[in-house]
């Protein structure tokens, strides 16, 4: 149902009888490039920006180290998002495995690219002696700007929606000489979601000092997680486990936010080291007594 559906005009019942039509790709030297991909670029460059602007003083690293770690950041995420979709849609590569690298053509999955980027983040912070949770409570402001932007990429897929529905934000789509499908716009749900989450962390840590390095995180992954497992539940087009009726990223959300929320309790009761932005600016400060005497 989600493939057949592009190029299907697009209407939300709530605004009036509007229907839209917007392009999904466009063609260039032979080959079809989704503008999808283009959108989740904008959303990965908001959230740079936004990140490099808040990196020294939020969480005490400077932005030349932090645009370090983005160059690799991109490619790993994208690999990731890759590997993590062709392992669950196995079937639809198996006979020509080199469609696999053919990324323009769609299938990515955003879990994979959390994975691999969490991986990554591991290993440069060890290598940078950076503590993985500063980079993590800096890196989600990122993570939801960028996926509260790349979520409209499958609006103009028509793709990643939910369910047959009457409810009042449903969406309509009608392909040329067939009924208009009403369906959850899941892909909106989520995009809303995450916004709220974004902003929801941006003014409470504006006026509010972090209790450990790893607190930001945490409360991504607890809100991220409980959002995307309800939303997961009504969509047409989840990855499943094996044989199963077991959603992948549904479990997967689930049991992250439920370590999220217990890791957060532990941390909050107990002592906890310096946060590393107080440790860089003590650290610069006695650098600069130093220089002075």
């Amino acid at each position: 149902m989600q493939t057949i559906m592009r190029g299907a005009e697009i209407s939300f019942p709530m605004f009036g009888d509007v229907h839209i039509n917007p392009p999904a790709s466009f063609t260039l030297f032979g080959h079809t490039f989704f503008l999808y991909g283009a959108i989740i670029a904008l959303g990965f460059l908001l959230g740079i920006l936004y990140c490099s602007k808040k990196s020294e003083k939020f969480v005490g690293i400077p932005s030349d180290d932090l645009f370090d770690f983005i160059l690799w950041l991109l490619p790993t995420a994208i690999l990731g998002a890759r590997i993590y979709y062709v392992i669950f849609e196995w079937e639809q590569y198996k006979d020509n495995p080199l469609s696999i690298f053919a990324v323009w053509e769609g299938g990515l999955a955003i879990y994979g690219g959390i994975l691999a980027g969490l991986a990554l983040v591991i290993i440069w912070c060890r290598a940078r002696r950076i503590p993985f949770g500063a980079l993590g409570d800096l890196s989600v402001y990122g993570l939801l700007i960028g996926q509260s932007i790349g979520r409209w990429g499958n609006f103009l897929n028509r793709e990643a929606f939910g369910a047959e529905t009457t409810v009042f934000c449903r969406m309509g789509l009608t392909l040329p000489g067939q009924e208009t499908v009403y369906v959850h716009p899941t892909f909106l749900y989520e995009s809303l979601w995450n916004l709220t989450g974004f902003l929801i962390l941006h003014i409470w840590f504006e006026h509010h000092k972090r209790r450990f390095d790893g607190h930001t995180m945490l409360l991504y992954i607890a809100w991220y997680g409980i959002g995307r497992m309800l939303i997961e539940g009504l969509r047409t087009d989840s990855l499943y486990l094996g044989g199963t009726g077991i959603r992948v990223s549904q479990l997967l959300a689930g049991v992250s936010a439920l370590a999220a929320i217990i890791l957060l309790v532990i941390f909050l009761k107990r002592s906890n080291p310096p946060l590393y932005v107080d440790t860089r600016a003590a650290q610069s400060e006695k650098e600069t007594d130093a220089d002075a005497t």
